[in-house]
């Protein structure tokens, strides 16, 4: 019933590089890395097979908070990642019920064959994308300020979370627009003087 630690094999190489990289860098380092996860958990979004997607969305996260804990230094244990995960989802995250149900609803939809699984298409990858983004923001505050897997406490960034997601949702919302504006802006400089 122990713990598996991946302390030896990922904190000895990612030890050193954390010890040796400033703040800025290891917060630029870890935005990034949130920001590919959260791209990965929307393709994981898409897998068409109800239940095996929000498997797969929960082991990108998993991925995520793994590699998150080695910027940070920070000993990761698979175990206690899963419960954490787990708990965000089940705690904070209905802070917004909309995602957490979306999430489930829009999974459970790919088990309608046509209808259901082009609504599902289109919403399971958006909803997977901005939990792993939320969640990873979350970890990044966490880790910046010291904690650990063992002292994280999910009602404490309820207040965070709720900023997080209305960051997430102003970038959705300004990606699609800065979309089409960018064929109009090319449509009208190509007709010329």
């Amino acid at each position: 019933m122990a713990q598996e630690t991946t302390g030896s094999g990922a904190q000895g190489t990612a030890g050193p590089a954390a010890a040796e990289m400033t703040d800025e860098q290891r917060d630029e380092e870890a935005t990034k890395l949130v920001d590919r996860f959260s791209l990965w958990s929307g393709a994981a979004g898409l897998i068409p097979l109800p239940l095996v997607d929000i498997a797969a969305v929960g082991g990108v996260q998993l991925q995520m908070l793994r590699r998150l804990s080695e910027i940070y230094g920070v000993p990761f244990a698979d175990n206690r990642g899963k419960s954490i995960i787990a708990s965000l989802a089940g705690s904070v995250l209905p802070a917004s019920t909309a995602t957490t149900t979306g999430i489930g609803v829009a999974s459970a939809l790919k088990a309608i064959p046509g209808v259901g699984t082009v609504m599902a298409s289109l919403t399971m990858p958006v909803f997977s994308a901005g939990a792993t983004w939320v969640i990873g923001k979350v970890f990044i505050q966490h880790f910046a300020s010291g904690g650990t897997l063992l002292d994280f406490n999910p009602p404490d960034y309820r207040e965070f979370i709720k900023a997080q997601k209305e960051k997430w949702n102003a970038r959705s919302a300004a990606a699609p627009s800065a979309a089409q504006a960018a064929p109009a802006s090319r449509s009208t400089s190509s007709k010329g003087p």
